[in-house]
């Protein structure tokens, strides 16, 4: 836990409502806030509305080469990261199963997976040797339940999970071979006595929603009650948690948020 010690975490696709919601939240809990789009336009409106000392920052999470930049760029501001609370994601569905489309698929895969795995990729020594690293995730429930219309949805959505968990899977090996390391535990005799090993301190998780509102969306339809839908407030809250909880209560978790 970060034990009142000042993070640096990372908001990508922060431009919208949850990303607006969330660098608040982070903010506010005392951290160091970098929030990331990729229109310079729109990720300086939302750093600002987010509050003062978010910084706002462009990349292409597609691009790797781009997301290798944006590293650099924060350790010359601030240092290692300590977390990537990932918010990049899209809508796009069909009729069913035969006219789910290659473009369809295309824009989810870039914008589910393969933002993801760059993000991990690049950010994963960092957060692994952070004292209290995280990585989260928004998921949806359709994963648990596709339905053919959503297909292409689910499916990438369910890609970026397992890529997660083993995002997870990755911090615990670190986190074994650290403590290996650090207490001789691999040179062992069979029947020596065991030594203090040290709790786990990077965790992966997912949140999982139905869908996600905003009181923008609530003014436009006030009439509405959005049934099952999360506020963006109450994931803010949760991204914000992660860090006063347990890497090991965490790790690997699918974290339900929808009502």
């Amino acid at each position: 836990m970060s034990n009142g010690r000042t993070l640096n975490v990372l908001v990508t696709g922060g431009s919208g409502p949850s990303g607006i919601a969330t660098a608040r939240a982070l903010r506010d809990a005392g951290h160091r806030v970098f929030t990331v789009g990729s229109d310079a336009g729109r990720i300086d409106a939302a750093a600002a509305e987010a509050g003062g000392g978010v910084t706002a920052l462009v990349c292409d999470l597609a691009d790797l080469a781009d997301v290798k930049a944006l590293r650099e760029s924060v350790a010359g501001r601030a240092g290692n990261v300590d977390g990537v609370i990932h918010l990049v994601g899209g809508w796009r569905g069909a009729k069913g199963i035969a006219d789910q489309s290659d473009d369809d698929w295309d824009f989810l895969e870039r914008n589910a997976v393969t933002t993801l795995r760059n993000v991990t990729r690049v950010f994963f020594d960092d957060l692994a040797a952070s004292d209290t690293g995280r990585f989260a995730m928004v998921s949806s429930t359709a994963v648990s339940a596709p339905t053919a219309g959503g297909a292409s949805y689910a499916a990438a959505k369910a890609a970026a999970e397992a890529w997660t968990l083993a995002v997870a899977d990755g911090f615990r090996r670190a986190h074994a071979a650290t403590a290996d390391a650090g207490t001789g535990a691999g040179a062992t005799e069979p029947g020596s006595v065991e030594q203090d090993i040290p709790e786990l301190r990077s965790a992966a998780a997912i949140f999982v929603v139905k869908a996600l509102v905003d009181p923008g969306m609530r003014a436009k339809a006030p009439e509405r009650s959005f049934p099952g839908f999360t506020d963006v407030a109450d994931l803010a809250a949760a991204a914000a948690g992660l860090f006063s909880t347990p890497a090991g209560g965490l790790n690997g978790q699918r974290l339900l948020l929808s009502r």
